[in-house]
């Protein structure tokens, strides 16, 4: 069995986003906040590091001494340690203050774990990922027992989608409407289709005749999304916007938004044009 101490990792400031939030996205992270002076985390250390090495690599256990990083411990919100976060999907899912006794120390781990069929899921997943040709057959029996699996919807759409079935990938994706690769995914659909839709239009030329029409602005910037040219396609939405607020009940602020979605948030370039769509609708 692995010891204990080579269970947990020590994360700091400087390494808590890459080693617990990016991480957090494909296992369960579990962070015990704690300090050497406090006598409970000493009660607490050894139970949950032990608990965690039980449960081997389905969560990881991290460490963060809440005196030398006291960055993370005031973004937690850190008032009495020990504290233990949960963190699935860069969000605290789960969390507890305070040394517990073991039993709920267990459940609270048990709680973390993935089922069978989650874990089926990452699996098939990762095959879809290597292009396994099996792939396709146990992404479609993970849904069979669990038809709203966001990992196993997004893997199959996406290879319906190369194989060009897109209306059964759009049926799929509306399981998960809540799931930002979904989103990004009918985002995607909507861009090709459009491009393809309109292959033969001279838009550039549309926009260069009529320079004061919000439509031939918001056609624009469609089509530059479509040839991920993400910036200029945001110039042309924001100067339909800026022209007509209201065309098209706000197609060409949809549009921006699915280009955020694209980006991600985190994005330096959607920071910077979410700035710029504020000022234009307020």
């Amino acid at each position: 069995m692995t010891s204990p101490q080579a269970v947990a990792i020590e994360v700091s400031d400087a390494t808590f986003a890459k080693e617990v939030l990016e991480r957090s996205k494909q296992v369960p992270v579990v962070v015990d906040f704690w300090a050497p002076w406090c006598g409970p985390c000493r009660v607490l250390g050894p139970v949950i590091e032990q608990i965690a090495s039980e449960h081997g690599n389905d969560v990881v256990l991290a460490k963060l001494n809440t005196d030398e990083n006291p960055r993370t411990a005031t973004e937690y919100r850190i008032q009495g340690i020990p504290a233990v976060k949960a963190f699935r999907d860069g969000k605290v899912v789960r969390e507890f203050t305070g040394a517990q006794p073991e039993p709920q120390v267990r459940a609270f781990f048990s709680a973390l774990v993935p089922t069978a069929v989650e874990k089926a899921a990452k699996q098939a997943a990762a095959m879809a990922r290597a292009g396994d040709p099996g792939a396709e057959a146990a992404l479609r029996q993970v849904l069979e027992k669990s038809p709203g699996n966001a990992d196993a919807v997004v893997s199959l759409a996406q290879i319906l989608i190369a194989r060009g079935e897109t209306a059964e990938a759009e049926t799929l994706l509306e399981r998960v409407v809540g799931d930002r690769r979904a989103k990004v995914l009918k985002h995607r659909l909507f861009l090709e289709q459009f491009a393809r839709k309109h292959a033969q239009d001279d838009i550039p030329g549309e926009v260069r005749a009529n320079p004061n029409d919000p439509r031939a602005h918001y056609r624009l910037g469609v089509l530059l999304a479509s040839q991920e040219r993400y910036e200029e396609s945001l110039e042309a939405l924001l100067t339909s916007l800026r022209l007509d607020r209201t065309f098209a009940d706000g197609a060409a602020r949809q549009a921006t938004l699915a280009v955020f979605d694209i980006l991600g948030l985190s994005s330096p370039l959607a920071r910077e044009y979410q700035r710029q769509l504020s000022q234009v609708l307020f």
